[in-house]
């Protein structure tokens, strides 16, 4: 099989990502065993299973071990997978600035000690980020990850590698000739599941797609768009801007994990408020993503 050997900034920790990929044990769009990680990918036409594991000599090892078969491996399919891994676990990001100013914060110094290396895992399929973020609203983590696997397990397809079966997550194509009624097998609530079916029709008919969103690179437009479909609100958006864009600046500021955080840091007996948290904030300019993402890692 083929591998595959993508370079690795240096502020990065593939054991601080690792840790943070392994926080359910009921996640299904990939698999971990012994370190080494296993996903399904979309490749176009064509998918493939790839195994994730940290180089001997430096940087991250991709071995293809299934899906697209070897006579079709060319510099397409390599290069697909190798933007893949590098959106995936934000690669050309460059953390100094990030921690510069975690250095002399009160809430981020001893976070990014803590967790020095993690990057924002991403969710690079724009329908996937937004499913995740309508399937989590309003629950308990463990429970959107029981919905997410109902749904995947429903409607999406298993690649076969290895003897193992690996998910590609649903089709918006798929998704969007649905009707509620299909989607109560799920046990997700009746907004929910217009909410993601109604996502998968504005992504079908081109209202809404990642180079949409991501034209000049503007937050605020980003958001606008998304927030004016429906079951889409600021928490959504940016977390969808934080996990699928990629706007450092994104900030879910209602975010209930952070601010369980921030009362844990600060010993508050009490979430704190709008005003409190955009003081806290205030010296995170840009970096407002990546900070948030931290902050979880302490609940998470």
């Amino acid at each position: 099989m083929k591998i595959i050997t993508v370079p690795i900034p240096e502020l990065f920790s593939y054991g601080q990502n690792l840790v943070y990929l392994k926080r359910s044990p009921n996640e299904c769009m990939y698999r971990i065993e012994a370190d080494r990680i296993y996903k399904a990918i979309s490749l176009g036409e064509a998918n493939a299973v790839i195994e994730v594991s940290e180089a001997e000599d430096g940087g991250l090892r991709v071995e293809i071990i299934g899906g697209v078969a070897e006579q079709y491996y060319g510099d397409n399919i390599l290069e697909a997978i190798e933007e893949y891994v590098v959106d995936w676990f934000d690669l050309k990001r460059d953390l100094s600035p990030f921690y510069e100013i975690a250095a002399s914060d009160p809430l981020l110094k001893e976070t990014v000690d803590q967790f020095y290396g993690l990057r924002v895992m991403g969710i690079p399929d724009l329908f996937e980020a937004l499913c995740w973020g309508i399937i989590g609203q309003q629950i308990n983590l463990a429970f959107a990850y029981t919905l997410k696997r109902r749904f995947v397990e429903l409607y999406g397809r298993a690649v076969e590698a290895n003897g193992e079966l690996h998910w590609l997550f649903p089709k918006a194509e798929d998704i969007a000739l649905l009707t509620v009624a299909d989607l109560e097998p799920l046990r997700m609530s009746v907004k929910k599941s217009e909410y993601l079916i109604e996502a998968a029709q504005n992504i079908v008919s081109g209202k809404l797609s990642k180079e949409t969103l991501l034209q000049g690179e503007c937050l605020k437009s980003a958001e606008a768009l998304l927030v004016s479909i429906r079951g889409i609100g600021p928490w959504t958006a940016h977390y969808v801007i934080m996990r699928c864009l990629r706007f450092p600046s994104a900030f879910p500021i209602d975010d209930v994990g952070l601010h369980n955080s921030i009362k844990h840091i600060t010993g508050m007996d009490r979430k704190p408020t709008k005003q409190e948290l955009l003081k806290l904030s205030a010296g995170w300019g840009g970096w407002e993503s990546y900070a948030t993402f931290y902050l979880w890692r302490l609940l998470y």
